[in-house]
């Protein structure tokens, strides 16, 4: 299932871990006018609000990288005519061809469309309309969740419900949206229309205390104290990534570990869960010091070899069999993959 999205996930993945490893901050994208209608139609079409009509944006900011678009604003087939003059081949993508994709019946529709049916002249100037209007949107949504948002380095987040209750909705779900991005590790917000029925639970009519609990994108969203936790769902929690003596690895586009040199083979970095939890506090009196909210607990990075609990840095827990030398970990943050907001939406 989603074919083209896992392979533009694994495509930024190589080229944003690449220029991670060789220092180089700008990345740069070919996506050019024709992408840019495209894309806009296909949120048009999946009832995406003003932020997903914007289009993309020609600046994006990652933790270590930041993509630059440069030719959103040139047509297709200009770049092909400069190509061909320069002598200069490419690479034509096969599944670029396949009706099979969404995108790609998209590009056909435009490119059949009559005169009064839709252009890629129309749709990128919807795009820049919404992406002047996402820009004010965005300064009053920072707004907001400077006053709303409690956000821990153990990576979770506290909500005032009442707070985003009072703000208008397009502002709120922005918002919220925009937190459960952070908190999940992922690159994109999720759908408006499940953001929208999880802004109705948080701050419409009173709970009946019938359901104080919800996941949506990769996070628990719960009531606690008066307030609303948000924070990472153990089972959507990464796979298991190899530690690297000597280097920086990152774990569930959450965290960024890295380990001291000469530390032993075989470690990986996973999440706690319950059973490591109960591991480390049986095994040690400061791990059970800590009052983060138990939901928070299991989505912890640990380091493993196999079924053994070797430690987990943010408890100051180490297996007593295991030397510090051989797992020490020289440096551990919570770097997710995108921030609460980005930089202002820039326009092309």
């Amino acid at each position: 299932r989603n074919v083209q999205a896992e392979a533009r996930r694994a495509r930024y993945r190589l080229l944003t871990d690449w220029c991670r490893r060789h220092g180089v901050l700008h990345l740069m994208l070919a996506h050019h006018r024709d992408d840019q209608a495209e894309t806009v139609l296909l949120r048009l079409s999946r009832g995406s609000g003003v932020g997903g009509l914007a289009g993309m944006p020609p600046v994006t900011e990652l933790s270590d990288v930041r993509l630059l678009r440069p030719l959103l604003d040139i047509p297709r087939d200009r770049i092909f005519a400069t190509l061909a003059a320069r002598g200069q081949d490419w690479i034509e993508d096969p599944s670029n061809r396949d009706p099979s994709f969404a995108r790609v019946r998209a590009r056909a529709r435009l490119r059949d469309a009559g005169p009064d049916g839709l252009t890629v002249d129309g749709l990128c100037r919807t795009g820049r309309g919404m992406a002047r209007a996402r820009r004010a949107l965005e300064a009053d949504v920072a707004t907001l969740m400077a006053t709303a948002v409690s956000l821990n380095p153990l990576g979770f987040a506290w909500l005032d419900d009442g707070a985003l209750a009072a703000a208008e909705e397009e502002v709120a779900l922005r918002a919220l949206a925009g937190v459960l991005r952070c908190i999940g590790g992922a690159d994109y917000t999720p759908r408006l229309d499940s953001v929208e029925r999880l802004h109705v639970a948080l701050c419409g009519a009173p709970p009946d205390g019938t359901k104080s609990g919800y996941t949506l994108a990769g996070c628990r969203v719960l009531r606690r104290r008066g307030a609303v936790l948000v924070c990472r769902e153990p089972a959507a929690a990464g796979d298991s990534v190899a530690a690297v003596s000597g280097r920086k690895v990152r774990w569930d586009g959450r965290f960024e570990i890295g380990l001291s040199r000469g530390a032993v083979d075989g470690i990986v970095i996973r999440r706690l869960g319950r059973d490591g939890w109960r591991i480390a506090v049986s095994g040690s009196l400061d791990a059970a010091k800590p009052t983060w909210p138990a939901a928070v607990r299991p989505s912890l990075p640990a380091l493993w070899t196999g079924e053994r609990l070797v430690a987990v840095p943010h408890l100051g827990y180490r297996h007593d069999s295991v030397k510090p030398d051989t797992v020490g970990v020289r440096s551990l943050r919570f770097a997710p993959n995108s921030g609460f907001s980005g930089p202002v939406f820039a326009l092309v």
